[in-house]
Formats: structure tokens, sequence, C-alpha cells
């Protein structure tokens, strides 16, 4: 029987077949669920609305509660700098954007987004604008025109077809042969391939955690190896693709955490 946090959140989209769409995984895998997994929670957050606290609230305790609790009873997770923490979220924010358009409930989310005085806080504001001005089915048509089309989309988001100009090249090979070693494979009813900008978003988002490991592979090698030879290239392209209204300000914010990213991975150790 499901919990009801993961009854709600199914709800909230309109069914286990929606949610099952927005999160790029099979419906099967969702029926299967007792209650949301813990690599999941954050992107049905953003994909529902509903907090992390009220889907698992054993991970992500209520900070307002109060009173006592055995710990035993309490699944701790491995204590992660709040910069860290931070990083991994903006991964997966944009991740989930790219990934698939945006719901009614994505939209609500994203229009409490809180920014500040320095530029990125700034794109958060914009992307807080950005949703408030936006419809599920603008958006729906707007995803349509830059990533899917008629044919094909405005762009094509895989590394592969920015660093050779052909889909299925050899940094699809190296994406796989780092999955392989983090013990990740690919979900063969996503449709998509392992180089696709979501993708590695989300594999940088599960190595700032610690979720994955392996030998030689950290976040900052996963992002010089796979996204910073084509990433702010590909944000800037989004930023002033023509289909581009809503996703203006996600090429702003994606390319200006890679910026970050990048900035970071060179200053001295």
């Amino acid at each position: 029987m499901r919990d009801a946090a993961l009854e709600k959140a199914i709800g909230s989209v309109g069914g286990v077949r929606a949610l099952a769409r927005s999160l790029g995984i099979s419906q099967p895998a969702i029926s299967s669920w007792k209650r949301v997994p813990a690599d999941r929670v954050l992107s049905v957050e953003a994909t529902t609305g509903i907090s992390r606290s009220d889907l698992r609230p054993d991970i992500y305790p209520d900070p307002g509660q109060t009173g006592t609790a055995d710990p035993s009873d309490i699944a701790v997770p491995q204590a992660l700098d709040e910069i860290d923490e931070a990083r991994a979220r903006e991964c997966e924010l944009i991740g989930t954007l790219l990934w698939r358009a945006p719901t009614a409930e994505t939209l609500a989310a994203l229009r409490g987004l809180h920014g500040d005085a320095s530029p990125l806080g700034m794109a958060h504001l914009a992307l807080a604008e950005a949703a408030d001005e936006a419809t599920p089915e603008s958006l729906r048509d707007e995803f349509f025109e830059l990533f899917i089309g008629v044919g094909r989309g405005e762009l094509l988001p895989y590394a592969s077809y920015y660093l050779t100009g052909f889909l299925h090249e050899r940094p699809l090979a190296l994406v796989r042969e780092d999955m392989g070693a983090l013990g990740l494979a690919r979900d063969e009813r996503a449709g998509e391939p392992e180089d696709h900008m979501a993708v590695l978003l989300d594999i940088m988002a599960k190595l700032i955690r610690g979720e994955v490991a392996a030998d030689g592979i950290d976040a900052e090698r996963f992002f010089a190896r796979h996204i910073e030879p084509w990433g702010e290239r590909f944000f800037a392209d989004l930023e002033v693709a023509k289909a581009s209204k809503f996703y203006k300000a996600v090429g702003r914010l994606g390319g200006l955490f890679l910026s970050i990213e990048t900035q970071a991975a060179r200053l001295p150790a």
C-alpha cells in the first residue's frame, strides 16, 4: 500500500502515468513504489510541488517539528556541505526542466523561487518571473519546438552533437563508460541517449551528494570530462534560440551555474 504522501504526489499530476512521464521513468516502476525512493525525492518534489519533508520525513525531517524520536527509526543522510547541497539542487532543477516540459505543479514551485543581488540569484528571480508568465500548454509547445520538433528540434542537448557534430559518437561512449563504473544503467524506456544534458546533471547531483561513487570518478572529474567542454555553449544557444521564451531564463540560469562550476574547478586546491 502506498503511503499518503506518494498518493498525494501522484494525484497532483493526474496519475501514475503522468508522474512517470514527468520523471522520465516507467509506469510499472512507479506502480511498484510503496513510498518515494530516496534517489527520487528531489525530482518528485520539483515535479509535483510536494515537499521533501512530506515525501520522506525519515530523510528530510521538517526543521519545524519538535519532540524526540528513536534514532534507530531515522535514516540519517551523510552530512553534506551547504554549498554542495545547493550545487546538487541546482543540477536537479536545471536537469528537470531540460528533461520534460514543466507541469502546472512544477510551475507553481518555480514561482516560489527566491533570489538575491548575485547573478545566480537574479537568474533565479528571472526564472520565477518566466514561470509566472507561462502555462503548461505554452510550455509543451515550446519544449516540442526546442527539443523534439518535426524531424528534430531547434536544439540537440547531447554531448556527442556539440563535440562532434553527430549523435551517438565517442562522447556518449565515454559517458556510458563512467556510468558503468558508477553502477548506473540507462532506462531503455527513457528514449534518450545518456549524453543528454539532463542525464549528465542528474549524475552530477548524485556524485556531489555521494549517492554514487567509483575510483577515479568524482563530481569535479565528471564535470570536466562530460559537461564543461560543451555545456556553456549549449545554454548560450538555449538562451537565444528562436523558440525560447520561458527557456531563455533556463538558458541563462544554466550558463551561469556552469560558469561558476568551471571557475570553482580552476581554483587552487
